[in-house]
């Protein structure tokens, strides 16, 4: 029997939870009617990186895949569409055809290197280790290609500095132009997140997502019962570096801006952050701790970029510390005990008032 991730103290069970979450979903669609432009800029922002925490949690959190390779995807995807959208313009369309391709070049890099490294026999933190030099070895050619000759068609990289200019999604009309910008943006984003995440929520419940449990738990034994695990693995890492491609292209559309440094070694770090403060087996506490971590971050590089980092560096040795489930796990799993020992005492008081 595969073993099972649900369980009573699982964040997202119950129709209480439900009733909640389509609740927030459209108080946040409600969002642009009230606040101000910038605000809206600053929501999205937090959005975009949910996919890349998401698509992580699906891989470390379920399969036991712990990668630092994430910022590859998201910086291929987001330079893609960079050079595609500036050399193709944003007539006709062109900008979604342009997003497609640039989510497609992840996806092929994603399979290419999960095969070389599961069908390679590499394992566990050397997983970690190749990720991480793959991103390390993208971010270094890019910053290196500052001079007029690294340009493609009438993009040019720019190095260190970032390409820039890109145009945002355009829908053409006869009566004229719809662009995904400011709220448009923000709504597509929204509607974006909620489907990725209650497709990720099918698929973790699923008897796919039990077999990457029982990977995660103990690979001999998942491949002793006829699994091909490498497969299993190759899929989720694609996954993965799908999610990761997300997150690229709509940072890039959200700032039409990305540079070298959204892929080094300090934002290869991050998701990890993310997903190791929510609770890496917990989408629905990847996904919150995901946006109020960006939230924090955001309020304190005001001061200095620095405090940022600081910040990173404490929650994570925290939850190495105190909480390895994650927080919003752990805190989750405190109420409902209580919650749970509270309601079991409610009988015993009713009986000993009943007999005095």
């Amino acid at each position: 029997m595969l073993p099972n991730l649900s369980g009573p103290q699982t964040l997202g069970k119950g129709p209480l939870f439900w009733v909640l979450f389509f609740a927030a979903v459209i108080a946040a669609a409600g969002v642009p009617l009230f606040a101000s432009s910038f605000a809206v800029s600053n929501f999205s922002y937090f959005l975009v990186w949910t996919f890349m925490a998401m698509g992580l949690s699906l891989m470390w959190g379920y399969a036991g895949i712990l990668s630092f390779g994430q910022t590859a995807f998201f910086g291929l995807a987001g330079y893609a569409y960079g050079v595609i959208s500036i050399n193709w313009g944003d007539a006709h369309g062109l900008t979604w055809a342009a997003l497609l391709a640039s989510l497609t070049l992840p996806v092929i890099l994603a399979s290419v290197l999960g095969y070389l490294i599961f069908y390679g026999g590499i394992r566990e933190v050397f997983v970690g280790i190749v990720t991480l030099s793959v991103t390390l070895v993208f971010e270094t050619f890019m910053a290196q290609t500052a001079g007029p000759e690294w340009t493609i068609g009438e993009a040019r990289l720019n190095g260190f500095n970032g390409m820039s200019g890109m145009p945002a999604l355009t829908i053409n009309f006869h009566s004229g132009d719809l662009i995904f910008d400011g709220s448009p943006f923000y709504w597509l984003l929204l509607a974006l997140v909620v489907l990725a995440y209650l497709g990720l929520r099918v698929l973790v419940n699923s008897r796919f997502g039990n077999v990457l449990v029982a990977i995660r738990e103990n690979p001999e034994r998942a491949e002793m019962l006829g699994y091909n695990i490498r497969f299993y693995q190759l899929i989720v890492f694609t996954i993965g570096g799908f999610f990761a491609g997300l997150s690229g292209a709509f940072y890039t559309l959200w700032g039409s801006y990305i540079t070298p440094s959204s892929m080094g070694l300090n934002a290869a770090a991050l998701p990890i952050i993310w997903v190791a403060a929510g609770g890496r087996t917990d989408i629905t506490a990847v996904l919150v701790s995901t946006i109020a971590l960006t939230w924090v971050s955001q309020q304190l590089a005001i001061y200095g970029s620095q405090y940022a980092l600081v910040l990173m560096g404490i929650v994570l040795l925290l939850v190495v510390l105190f909480a390895p489930n994650g927080f919003v796990v752990s805190v989750w799993r405190s109420l409902s005990k209580r919650s749970f020992v509270r309601e079991a005492a409610d009988p015993v008081r009713k009986f000993t008032s009943a007999a005095d």
